[in-house]
């Protein structure tokens, strides 16, 4: 059997400062791509932290005698004197939370607040003086673009991996159902641990917060735009948590009569029909009944559950939001004030 092997040399001579491709370009080329990697390093390293979390342990573990189980994730600095950004599964339920700076101190954390919906959280440290990492905009961002990524996975601290933005625009599952929206795919590895610390652009400006990994799959990994993040943390910091819309119906995404569809002129082939509308909800007071077909709301059309959930994600609550219904074929507009939405759900 013989073999085969792809020769990548070439014996072409060359005079030297002609031609492209040799090997002092490419020594050249990876050297520019290991000072850059090294800049993102050295400019964001001194911002992520290491969180230890220790929570009170289910029934199950505290009846085999464990009355606690431990965790670890990642955070990043965001002011100077000791508020940090990290993801809200990481202290979801914490009794306890301490932080290790990059200087080697171990200091007690609070939790100031945390988002299910964005998986986002926020503790703080007493400190002063504190390095941060500067934000960038993640609207701007390019697909095949280069990032890097810096945490503690497994507990190995000051982690880094680098690849490059893989697709924009994703969307995520959080732990309470609700979507989180416009989240980055990269390639730059993230193994348990790396949950909440930075992914940096090639000029050390953090453009998201690393939150997840498709488990058994490679190269699928994602983050929370800064731009939501900046957003999320300026709420916790201010209120403790995040206001959204809710309005108090339980409902479901149909199929919608073709029909019924050209008759109003929709192009959408599916409704959100209200299966249960709660008492003294803003949903009651403003008169929806079960039954009725959502088609849009605010200027939004709405096809689907997911799409009233990201316009009351962004609507304001106390401020009134005109919904578009049709009530036993017939065209209906209501107008409910959404209430801010429970904090248990």
């Amino acid at each position: 059997m013989s073999s085969r092997v792809l020769l990548l040399a070439d014996d072409r001579a060359v005079p030297t400062g002609e031609g492209s491709g040799g090997e002092g370009d490419d020594r050249e080329a990876l050297d520019a791509y290991s000072r850059t990697v090294v800049s993102v390093v050295e400019r964001v390293g001194p911002a992520v932290v290491s969180l230890a979390v220790t929570r009170p342990a289910p029934d199950r573990l505290r009846q085999r005698g464990l009355p606690e189980v431990r965790g670890a994730g990642s955070g990043l600095v965001i002011t100077p004197d000791g508020f940090i950004l990290t993801n809200s599964h990481v202290v979801r339920g914490a009794g306890q939370v301490t932080v290790q700076l990059v200087d080697g101190r171990v200091l007690p954390a609070s939790v100031v607040g945390e988002d299910p919906s964005s998986d986002l959280a926020v503790v703080r440290v007493l400190g002063s003086g504190l390095p941060t990492a500067d934000f960038g905009d993640s609207s701007r961002l390019r697909v095949g673009q280069l990032v890097v990524a810096v945490g503690n996975p497994l507990g190995f601290q000051a982690t880094v991996t680098a690849g490059v933005i893989s697709a924009l625009g994703r969307t995520l599952r959080a732990e309470n159902g609700r979507l989180i929206e416009n989240v980055i795919q990269t390639d730059a590895a993230l193994n348990p641990g790396n949950s909440g610390g930075p992914l940096a652009d090639s000029r050390g400006r953090v453009i998201g917060i690393n939150t997840a990994v498709i488990a058994g799959s490679q190269g699928l990994c994602f983050a929370i735009p800064s731009n939501t993040a900046t957003w999320v943390a300026s709420q916790l910091i201010r209120e403790g948590r995040v206001r959204r819309a809710y309005l108090g119906i339980a409902a479901e995404t149909v199929p919608l009569d073709r029909r019924v569809a050209l008759a109003h002129r929709l192009e959408t082939p599916t409704a959100v029909r209200i299966r249960e509308v709660h008492p003294g909800t803003a949903a009651a007071r403003a008169g929806l009944r079960v039954g009725d077909l959502i088609v849009g709301a605010g200027d939004q059309e709405v096809r689907t559950l997911d799409d009233l959930l990201r316009v009351l994600g962004h609507h304001t609550p106390g401020t009134p939001l005109g919904l578009r219904l049709l009530r036993t074929g017939e065209a209906v507009v209501l107008t409910p004030v959404p209430d801010d939405l429970p904090d248990d759900r």
